[in-house]
């Protein structure tokens, strides 16, 4: 009689799940370079612009974000699909913030334009994690961080 893999002891859930956190940890090592180089001009405030504030704030939406996103695909594969919606809305919103970023950083001619719609994509992301964000706290953290993000953008299409 022929022994299964569980019998033999070969876990065969085991390296599927330690793939899926290698690629998500790769994932946001592979973010992480560029925004090094966005959080360095930051500090560099007196070279360029003076968002401050709203530059941190995108990145914090972007870290938090990719912590979220490596979350949703860890649940997603063990079955439970709950965090689809969340990872597409986090997905729309990782570019966005870290393009906000940028243009906060570089005072880009732009960046009241671009403020205005990151609003609209950190408002559905928000949305979309705080229906989660008692179960799980990657999306209270992600939701979070937007709204912060969304604060900032309003204040800077005040000023």
């Amino acid at each position: 009689m022929k022994k299964s893999r569980a019998e033999n002891g070969n876990d065969v859930d085991a390296p599927v799940a330690s793939r899926r956190e290698l690629l998500a940890g790769a994932a946001l090592a592979g973010l992480a370079m560029p925004l090094a180089g966005s959080a360095a001009q930051a500090a560099h405030e007196h070279h360029g612009g003076g968002h401050k504030d709203l530059t941190k704030l995108a990145l914090d939406c972007v870290g938090y974000g990719e912590a979220c996103v490596a979350h949703c695909i860890k649940v997603l594969g063990t079955g439970d699909t709950s965090l689809t919606d969340c990872l597409v809305s986090v997905n729309a919103m990782l570019p966005m913030c870290a393009t906000l970023a940028r243009y906060a950083v570089t005072d880009a001619k732009r960046l009241k334009e671009l403020a205005r719609v990151c609003i609209d994509v950190c408002d559905d992301c928000a949305k979309e994690c705080d229906k989660h964000a008692a179960e799980h706290e990657e999306c209270k953290a992600c939701g979070d961080a937007c709204n912060a993000c969304i604060k900032a953008c309003k204040k800077l299409i005040a000023a």
